[in-house]
């Protein structure tokens, strides 16, 4: 998330020293995260495929908490690793695809989300785990999309927001890990 963040952010600056102030804007509204632009025939298809993923997955979740005693452990209490790993990321890389096409790429609402929950909901079992983030992820969007709205009059997109959060909790991560 963080490289491609980067790498939007390079070719924003890199777009805005060559085109027109009020093009630029345009590109910037289209490239950022945003709810304002979401194709409504989109949320259709991304529903069904979120669903069918999560259908399809929920049996693998109880493999999770074994996963996170670490590849050894897993494997002596008859865990298949790869197998469960490999599926674990195509999952994660289908749901990460379907909402970086809705609203586009939010680079640190993974960290920020994931985090928080794991702070709010103090549990190691992943069943609670992914629904506490899911919450947490639309607490954090709906806010983000509200100060967006409501405090900068749309004079900044919902990317800009979480990646600020998202940023300042790094930071902070950083300097609480360090200690």
């Amino acid at each position: 998330g963080i490289v491609l963040g980067a790498l939007f952010q390079s070719l924003s600056t890199f777009m805005q020293v060559l085109i027109d102030p009020n093009e630029f804007f345009l590109v910037q509204y289209k490239m950022f995260a945003s709810f304002n632009n979401v194709q409504v025939k989109l949320i259709w298809w991304a529903l069904g495929i979120i669903g069918i993923t999560m259908i399809l997955y929920l049996p693998m979740i109880k493999y999770l908490d074994v996963l996170s005693l670490g590849r050894d452990q897993s494997v002596n209490l008859g865990i298949s690793y790869r197998k469960v790993v490999m599926i674990t990321l195509i999952v994660v890389s289908i749901l990460t695809a379907v909402s970086t096409a809705l609203i586009g790429p939010i680079t640190f609402l993974g960290l920020l989300v994931a985090n928080l929950s794991y702070e709010i909901f103090k549990t190691y079992r992943h069943s609670v785990l992914l629904i506490g983030t899911v919450l947490v992820s639309i607490i954090a969007l709906a806010f983000g999309q509200m100060l967006v709205e409501r405090v900068f009059s749309f004079s900044t997109t919902l990317s800009v927001i979480i990646n600020f959060i998202g940023g300042l909790y790094f930071i902070y991560l950083l300097l609480r890990g360090s200690k």
